[in-house]
Order: structure tokens, then C-alpha cells, then sequence
């Protein structure tokens, strides 16, 4: 089941989705943190996700088994007047022991129909180049639009380009 977190949800669950971040993390993940990621440094990083929950600049959504987080998917909000259009996808995460069963893919469809449900039009993510990521990417219908070479370290620290992907979805109005 995939639900929506509120603030006081993200803080309640701090410690599952902190074992969630590392394994996706210390499985070669390269979503933003370095391995070896501790629990201590992966449940701060939840924690500080409540209060931008909270200011309404990001949605997170969890798929849970039981008392656990399988993955996760957020969608974070621009702030400036002429970009509440779009939104960026980020940290889609599924634990090692959940992938090959669609998870991944529910969770994008998740963000996409909640996105165009509140009036975003534009969504744009960047991934690791040549991850399995892409493969998702391009197979749920997110269009390419090229790869910037050394952007981010992987988990290992190596430099590896990334690549940026947006999709349309809801209605465009002018």
C-alpha cells in the first residue's frame, strides 16, 4: 500500500525510512550521500525532511509492508512564482529486498497522478547515467534530455555523469 506522509508521519517512520536510505545507499544508489551511510547521518536527514514536509516545498510517499517502508518517491517544490508548474522527483528509493516486483514503478505513477492532480504540468528528475534508473525512466515515458559529465559522486565517490529526464503530465493551461 502507498500512502502520502504528512510531517508528524515522516517523523514516526524517521527510523524505518533511515533503513530504507541505507540500504538503498549502501546497495550503490547514488541518490545524493556517500557510502558507507550510517543510521545516525540517514535518520537526520529524515528527520530534517519533516520541517520541509511541513512548509509544504516537498511530498513524500511510502509503499509500506507491514510496520516497514519498502521505497519511497518524493516530489519537491519550487519556490518562485513562475515555476509552480512543475516539480522535481526525487529520492524514488526501493529497498534490495523489494525490487523487481513493480514497486519502483508504482511509486513513479504514485508522484505523476498526484502531481497532475495539483496542477503541476512539468516534472523533471536527474539520474545516474547508465543506472537501472533509466531504464524505469524511459519505460514509463520521461523523455531524455541529455548527460552532464562529473556532476555527482556515486555511493564509492567515483565522479559519474548524470542524466536529466522530464515528463508532462496534467493539463496545460495558458
Amino acid at each position: 500500500m502507498i500512502v502520502r506522509l504528512g510531517a508528524t508521519d515522516v517523523l514516526a517512520r524517521a527510523e524505518t525510512l533511515a533503513e530504507l536510505l541505507t540500504d538503498t545507499v549502501n546497495g550503490g544508489a547514488s541518490i545524493g550521500f556517500l557510502a558507507p551511510l550510517d543510521r545516525a547521518e540517514a535518520l537526520a536527514w529524515w528527520r530534517a525532511r519533516a520541517a520541509v514536509v511541513d512548509a509544504g516545498a516537498c511530498a513524500v510517499w511510502v509503499a509500506r509492508a507491514g510496520e516497514g517502508v519498502t521505497g519511497t518517491v518524493s516530489l519537491a517544490f519550487p519556490d518562485k512564482a513562475n515555476s509552480r508548474h512543475r516539480a522535481e522527483l526525487v529520492k524514488l528509493m526501493v529497498h534490495r529486498a523489494a525490487r523487481g516486483r513493480g514497486l519502483g514503478r508504482e511509486l513513479l505513477a504514485t508522484a505523476e497522478r498526484a502531481a497532475a492532480e495539483a496542477g503541476i504540468t512539468l516534472l523533471h528528475l536527474d539520474t545516474e547515467t547508465g543506472s537501472p534508473a533509466e531504464t524505469l525512466y524511459r519505460s514509463a515515458g520521461w523523455t531524455r534530455v541529455g548527460a552532464i559529465p562529473d556532476y555527482a559522486a556515486t555511493p564509492a565517490g567515483d565522479l559519474h555523469p548524470t542524466t536529466i529526464y522530464y515528463k508532462r503530465v496534467g493539463v496545460l493551461t495558458r
